[in-house]
């Protein structure tokens, strides 16, 4: 085949390629009237979030890192010149929750569950007290952290919440342990939407490390009885309802293949060389292979853990 040739096929595939592609990062996407995603940058840190617009303000969701709450707060005041005055953390991690400052400096006041608030007493002992915790170590790291300040969310809810203007409904929803012990989403039952935080996430950015895979499950068989038809994940492109059941089978099936390897009686040295095989089986399944990360030591030492193991070598 002659370079010229060569040269257009490769154009050709390109094109292809980049058509098929679902994710519209930093983009502001309208889901409905007054209801916009907002899908973050991977290559920064940046979780997904949103804003709905609201008869008399607008509450954001998830506050992301302190740079990706800079990015998002032009793109809302592009949308409305309504005052926010909510911002949800669905939960407490850095990518979703650091910028709540950077809200609360535009009036806004942050809001989360109350298993949010206590996991961020554990990690953020710096901020209460203690030794420096996840704040201080983020700050080395991260520009954006170090110029900032640590801003926890000061209205809590137990179990849900709801915000009715008579237009819109938002129901703030903890439905149990997932990806942390204090994750809940914004569902939005009109439009059947759900924000779902990191209970759902489209890409292989799972943290499993401050949740429980086995609550995680059972939570999800919870969130797939709202029905939603539009989910926006906590990373990665927005979808249907196929993420929920994706998200969870992944879970599934990577504790399917730990508790085989425990059954077996593997050391913690044998799990550990069978990290690869592992992986590889996973990638095999049809639709989780998106969810399976290129090292998957963290993931199989927490289910291992989960399930009376050690720490791997």
């Amino acid at each position: 085949m002659n370079p010229s040739r060569l040269a257009s096929l490769a154009v050709f595939t390109a094109l292809l390629a980049s058509a098929s592609l679902p994710a519209q990062i930093n983009t502001a996407q309208t889901l409905a009237p007054s209801i916009y995603f907002h899908e973050g940058d991977p290559r920064q840190g940046h979780s997904n979030g949103g804003w709905v617009v609201l008869d008399d303000y607008v509450l954001v969701i998830d506050a992301n890192y302190p740079s990706g709450a800079k990015i998002v707060l032009p793109k809302i005041k592009e949308s409305t010149d309504k005052p926010i005055k909510l911002v949800f953390d669905t939960h407490q991690h850095a990518d979703h929750a650091y910028g709540n400052q950077i809200y609360v400096d535009a009036g806004a006041v942050p809001i989360a569950h109350v298993g949010a608030l206590e996991g961020m007493k554990k990690a953020e002992t710096g901020y209460y007290g203690g030794s420096p915790g996840a704040w201080e170590n983020s700050a080395k790291k991260r520009p954006d952290v170090a110029a900032s300040k640590l801003k926890p969310p000061s209205l809590l809810f137990p179990k849900d919440m709801f915000i009715d203007d008579g237009h819109h409904r938002v129901e703030l929803r903890y439905f149990g342990v997932a990806h942390t012990h204090g994750d809940a989403m914004a569902w939005l039952p009109k439009e059947k939407i759900l924000f779902t935080g990191d209970t759902c996430v489209n890409s292989a950015s799972n943290n499993l490390n401050d949740g429980d895979t086995a609550e995680w499950i059972r939570t999800l068989d919870a969130v797939k009885a709202l029905g939603a038809e539009r989910i926006c994940p906590g990373h990665g492109p927005m979808g249907g309802p196929e993420i929920i059941v994706d998200q969870q089978r992944y879970l599934i099936e990577l504790r399917k293949a730990v508790q085989a390897l425990v059954e077996a009686k593997k050391s913690p040295a044998e799990v550990k060389a069978a990290l690869p095989g592992v992986a590889a089986g996973l990638k095999k399944i049809p639709n989780i292979a998106r969810y399976v990360p290129d090292n998957l030591t963290a993931h199989v030492q927490k289910v291992y853990r989960e399930m009376g193991g050690e720490t791997l070598p």
